[in-house]
């Protein structure tokens, strides 16, 4: 059964591989988390004079440095300041040279969201009328590439060495305390260590140039380097790192000092301090993935970050504890105890109760309607990963049994030995000391044969085997610490590897034991691709986010392209002929500014003239306004404004004040979206 180990974890790592790389190629295209939602210009408009700025509007607030935003003219050459600024909200602006010619003008941006990707594209507009442009823009996605490649990698290693380092420390810790002096587990908890420093100092390293210019050149540049430092993103990967020199001191002290305590008091407050200090510095690393990422932005920051850290140990519990688990079965040289086996079911168990109650809650957070779960990217990954804890789940539960099969089965065990005993009464019972010797005997025959086997000899066991054993014995006794003491230092080898080969023979023949194996083996399988599908969602752009940047953006759109708004609002001032209609139109009812015209006519269509009319704009939702206008009448009935400003689109309360006498006045209204 050992044999087949080295196969079975090829298949995993292969189907691993397999799985991040199908993954992480489909969301390439859709690795953005911030959307353009309109420009001043517009993409693709005309305009008569040169711009004296570009501004640019975003569906959330994004980072931005001095050549994020760049605009070319025709020939390629730079023409704005290189200094851009926020003007309030989710846009920003740069300055531009005086003096353009007319021609097609590119611009261009590369930018951080909120949640740490990042976003590119470009479009451009026209001064006089368009012309050709030696601009080639790279239809290269932000964060693609070999960079991107290497930086989606890094993020998957990390992930991995996280759940391995506190998922095996937990497992010690609360499962087996007996296996901090085994070897297998000692390399697993430092592998996960090694993993999880490594990969956050490729992710330092590499994040200059995966939010920048993609180029593999970059990666070393210090001056990107020191930028990054700088960011939300580069301070959480820095205080990741210091938090794993504390982790470093935990393993240190949980494989070294711990392990060597024999005190039984000792060791239970060694324990106890071990378990905070290690919940802290697993919290802590665990916050450097929450205060930069999904959790970090968005709706209720304050409760996703906290929740966001809980499932993120729980995945880490369960999980890398799952992984030490099986390397204890397969490769550990002492067999775990059962309670230990127990004491992780039942852990797994709260730690995925954890993980549904904090993931349905992000689930929510992240998606927000149907609509989002099924027709976006972010969405259908979330069915992927819900499918495939589910599948876990069903799986652990056959583990489970096997568990419970594993402890009950001592009591059977014990219970063979007594029929025996009471079926052999008519057989004259053995002396204790002939028994002791019988057992010796057999004993020492298991050994010589185990020795021989270990040596490589074949052919049966026999009486010259034993004598040239004991004749190395006495050899032993009196050469002293001559050639003797290689010999019983080269037997001592030899009956250890007897000892362990017997005990993984005996640990392998044991069905239970085979059964517990086989299913913690196909628990690992699934936890392997469900780790990736989770790695990929991190980096995906959450199904609610896109659904309101679509809607921002056709919003934009509409208001960029806007149709003229007309409303007939009917008055009575309570005076002689003080009936009529006020018909408003706003043309073309977009935030910005619009020309407005107001009509005043009888109550048979004729217009007439009135001494004052005045019109009044309110958001309440926004808390916006009253913003007064006084139009100019131009004509019988007509008044006129041009440049009225509308802020920002909503359903605006517009208000009418006509005056028909000098005493008879009413104000009127009627809401009406704009924008």
């Amino acid at each position: 059964m050992s044999q087949t180990i080295a196969p079975r974890v090829r298949t995993l790592l292969l189907l691993l591989l397999a799985v991040t790389g199908a993954l992480l190629a489909g969301a390439a295209p859709v690795s953005a988390h911030a959307a353009l939602t309109g420009s001043d210009p517009q993409q693709g408009a005309v305009v008569a004079e040169a711009p004296a700025q570009v501004s640019l509007t975003f569906s959330e607030q994004v980072a931005m440095s001095d050549d994020s935003v760049r605009v070319l003219d025709p020939k390629g050459k730079r023409v704005d300041t290189g200094k851009t600024s926020g003007q309030g909200g989710n846009t920003y602006a740069v300055k531009l040279h005086s003096g353009l010619p007319d021609g097609t003008f590119t611009v261009t941006y590369q930018v951080v969201s909120a949640d740490s990707h990042p976003v590119a594209g470009a479009f451009t507009f026209s001064i006089g009328a368009p012309s050709k442009t030696s601009v080639a823009v790279s239809d290269q996605e932000a964060g693609g590439g070999v960079v991107g490649g290497l930086y989606g990698f890094a993020r998957y290693v990390s992930y991995a060495g996280f759940i391995l380092l506190v998922g095996g420390s937990a497992f010690v810790l609360a499962c087996w305390q007996g296996g901090t002096g085994v070897r297998a587990v000692q390399r697993l908890v430092v592998s996960g260590w090694l993993a999880l420093t490594g990969a956050t100092l490729a992710m330092l390293m590499l994040r200059g140039s995966y939010t920048g210019s993609g180029t593999v050149g970059d990666i070393f540049d210090l001056n990107l380097l020191s930028q990054v430092l700088q960011t939300k993103t580069g301070a959480a990967l820095v205080s990741r790192l210091l938090l794993l020199a504390a982790a470093a001191l935990f393993i240190a002290v949980l494989f070294g000092a711990y392990e060597k305590r024999e005190d039984e008091e000792e060791k239970g407050d060694l324990t106890f301090g071990l378990a905070i200090g290690g919940f802290v510095v697993a919290a802590g690393l665990a916050a450097t993935w929450a205060m930069a990422e999904h959790a970090s932005t968005g709706l209720q920051t304050g409760i996703a970050m906290p929740a966001d850290v809980l499932h993120l140990l729980a995945v880490a519990v369960w999980l890398g504890g799952l992984s030490t688990l099986l390397v204890v079965l397969y490769r550990a040289p002492s067999s775990i105890g059962r309670s230990a086996v127990q004491r992780f079911s039942q852990v797994a168990f709260g730690s995925v109760a954890v993980l549904v109650v904090t993931g349905i809650y992000q689930s929510w957070r992240q998606v927000g309607s149907w609509s989002a779960l099924t027709g976006t990217w972010y969405g259908q990954l979330l069915l992927i990963k819900v499918g495939l804890v589910v599948v876990l789940v069903g799986i652990a539960w056959i583990s489970r049994r096997w568990t419970t099969r594993l402890a009950q089965a001592p009591a059977k065990e014990q219970a063979k030995p007594k029929a025996k005993v009471g079926a052999s009464t008519s057989t004259p019972k053995k002396s204790n000391s002939a028994k002791s010797k019988g057992s010796k005997a057999a004993k020492g025959s298991q050994t010589a044969k185990g020795s021989q086997a270990a040596n490589g000899s074949a052919g049966p066991s026999d009486d010259s085997d034993t004598s040239d054993t004991s004749d190395d014995k006495e050899t032993v006794s009196v050469g002293g610490a001559g050639g003797g003491g290689k010999r019983a230092a080269q037997l001592a080898r030899q009956r250890a590897a007897v000892a362990i080969t017997r005990e993984k023979r005996l640990r392998d023949a044991d069905p239970l034991r085979t059964g517990l194996r086989r299913s913690v083996l196909a628990e690992a399988g699934v936890a392997v691709v469900l780790l990736a599908v989770t790695t990929v969602l991190t980096s995906t752009e959450p199904g609610r986010t896109e659904e309101e940047a679509k809607a921002a953006t056709a919003a934009a759109t509409s208001e960029q392209t806007g149709e003229a708004l007309s409303l007939d609002i009917p008055f009575d001032t309570g005076g002689q002929d003080g009936k009529g209609i006020a018909r408003v139109e706003l043309d073309p009812a977009r935030v910005g500014g619009n020309d407005m015209h107001v009509y005043v006519e009888r109550p048979n269509g004729k217009a007439f003239d009135i001494p004052e009319v005045k019109i009044a704009f309110t958001l309440k939702a926004k808390d916006i306004g009253p913003l007064p206008v006084v139009p100019d009448r131009i004509a019988t009935g007509h008044w006129t404004a041009s440049g009225v400003q509308i802020p920002m689109a909503g359903s605006w309360q517009i208000a009418v004040t006509v005056r028909t006498s000098d005493i008879d006045q009413v104000t009127v209204d009627k809401n009406a979206q704009i924008g």
